[in-house]
């Protein structure tokens, strides 16, 4: 099953939950797994946990996730009053007021504005209450994710068979052509020959000797052999049930390879430009497999 890299997924808590978590799963292709994870400060203890679980279902890919959290019960937090800090505060102002005659204005607003004589005590939430909670939301998040990547890949399957079916057509023609070149070759070679010899008598065996080497050097049975198979391994690949994008990365590579060396080979003009939409094909499979996980 081929998957797409890219995908988005979207949980919520149950309306009326005490606690409320919105949480999104976005993602992009990429060579490796990158987890990047937006929490609040006070869930930051979380994160490992949650990486985690994105490990354990995605393989590759940019991965985003965004939770926002919001508690909706009743605050349990305090105001706590720093009384011996405002009392540092107060006879430090007051020292001032002497040394320097000042007139005092000092007043309860004042006292209060000083950094720490007020603070909000924040009481620590239970976490593992808490990730009992976040835990199936994001499960669900990511797999609204997989959902997409799977749709998206189910295209991108679909796309290259079809372009894998077009490219052994196209190398089927190449090979039926590529039988007649020897025996073209043969011809103009005589011909040429004649021409510019007239009536002399050449030596068959030295003609025979030339076609044989051009035979060689013009054979491209190896490389169409390989490339049925590169096609046929590519199809096999495609319904493979794990990920598969480095595999079809690198018969694609092979694939190229192949259609460099025949286009190397050539002296047929038709097959060249059949080479050059082959490579085409190959070069578009390659972008679609990047994105493939």
């Amino acid at each position: 099953m081929v998957k797409s890299m890219t995908g988005f997924g979207r949980a919520t808590s149950e309306e009326g939950a005490k606690r409320n978590f919105s949480i999104e799963v976005k993602s992009v292709n990429n060579r490796y797994l990158d987890i990047n994870i937006r929490m609040p400060r006070t869930l930051i203890s979380l994160e490992e946990k949650v990486r985690k679980v994105v490990t354990e279902k995605l393989n590759r890919g940019k991965v985003d996730i965004f939770i926002n959290y919001k508690n909706y019960g009743e605050s349990e937090n305090s105001i706590k009053l720093d009384l011996n800090l405002a009392d540092n505060y107060v006879e430090t102002l007051k020292q001032l007021e002497d040394r320097y005659h000042l007139n005092n204005d000092l007043s309860l607003s004042l006292v209060a504005k000083f950094p720490d004589v007020i603070k909000l005590e924040e009481k620590e939430e239970n976490l593992d209450d808490i990730w009992s909670e976040i835990e199936p939301i994001i499960n669900k998040a990511i797999e609204k994710n997989i959902e997409m990547r799977i749709a998206e890949g189910e295209k991108l399957e679909a796309d290259i068979t079809v372009k894998c079916a077009n490219m052994e057509e196209a190398i089927k023609v190449i090979e039926e052509r590529s039988e007649s070149i020897v025996e073209v070759y043969k011809n103009k070679l005589q011909t040429r020959i004649k021409d510019l010899l007239g009536n002399i008598e050449v030596d068959e065996g030295r003609i025979a000797t030339e076609v044989a080497i051009f035979a060689d050097k013009a054979a491209v049975d190896e490389e169409i052999t390989r490339f049925y198979s590169h096609l046929s391994q590519m199809l096999n690949t495609l319904k493979l049930d794990e990920p598969v994008g480095r595999k079809m990365d690198f018969i694609v590579q092979e694939m190229n390879r192949e259609a460099n060396t025949i286009a190397s080979k050539s002296t047929d003009i038709d097959i060249t430009n059949i080479v050059i939409n082959i490579k085409n094909t190959i070069e578009k499979i390659r972008e679609q497999i990047q994105n493939i996980e």
